[in-house]
């Protein structure tokens, strides 16, 4: 099973959550935080991943 993370670095820019929207979801902290580890398509969460400016989000497959 791979577990998806997001980091205390992250900034709050929206773009996982705009990407994975059933992975990611903006909080009240302004962070993003993940709300369901397969909401979506392994591609399209890493796609989410490689996407954050300060690489906050954690797709580890070994898990």
């Amino acid at each position: 099973m791979t577990k998806v993370s997001v980091k205390d670095n992250c900034i709050g820019c929206g773009l996982c959550a705009q990407i994975a929207a059933n992975t990611f979801a903006m909080k009240d902290d302004g962070k993003s935080h993940v709300i369901n580890q397969e909401g979506d398509p392994l591609d399209t969460i890493k796609e989410a991943e490689a996407a954050c400016p300060v690489q906050a989000i954690v797709v580890d497959e070994s898990a």
